[in-house]
């Protein structure tokens, strides 16, 4: 269900979010564009199990998926360049299930708010990756295209990443927290 003015209620402010008064289908090509945080985890390569179909991304990423900035290094051309390259669109948000719950397209396409670290809340995208992981916080791989680049002699640190995140949990890892 996408989000929109309910028919007969009060005029929105006109400081209201265009998220928060149009389906994803009336976004504008600028608005549209402007509702992805730069996460990159959809440029992630991702593994489903096929007998619950949960989805599990991997240290691996797309060959033009820039690690730095979390951004492609050809989008206007990726569809050509990747062929498996998955354009994102109104119609088919909800039906693409790896989307991060985290993702503002499929927030927006559930009826829900954008999250506060998201750069259209919280004015920067720096707090992208300070608060969750953004594909720049995982190891410098690239898909088995352009060769692997194992990130240490034991291969994949998710428990690493994991036992770190877990012992972050209930504090705000922003670099401007007070808390500790």
């Amino acid at each position: 269900m996408q989000r929109r003015c309910t028919r007969g209620a009060a005029p929105h402010a006109p400081d209201t979010p265009f998220w928060k008064t149009k389906a994803l289908a009336e976004m504008s090509p600028a608005e549209w564009e402007s509702l992805c945080d730069g996460c990159g985890r959809c440029c992630l390569n991702k593994l489903e199990d096929v007998e619950t179909g949960a989805i599990r991304y991997t240290d691996a990423a797309c060959r033009l998926l820039d690690l730095a900035s979390c951004r492609c290094k050809s989008y206007a051309d990726r569809g050509r360049l990747v062929p498996e390259c998955v354009r994102l669109t109104p119609g088919n948000v909800l039906a693409v299930g790896w989307l991060p719950h985290s993702c503002a397209y499929r927030r927006v396409a559930e009826g829900r708010d954008l999250a506060w670290w998201h750069p259209l809340v919280s004015g920067t995208a720096e707090t992208v990756p300070a608060y969750r992981y953004a594909a720049r916080s995982f190891p410098r791989r690239r898909s088995p295209r352009t060769g692997w680049k194992p990130t240490s002699s034991t291969g994949s640190n998710t428990t690493e990443r994991k036992r770190a995140w877990l012992e972050n949990a209930g504090r705000c890892p922003c670099p401007w927290s007070n808390s500790a």
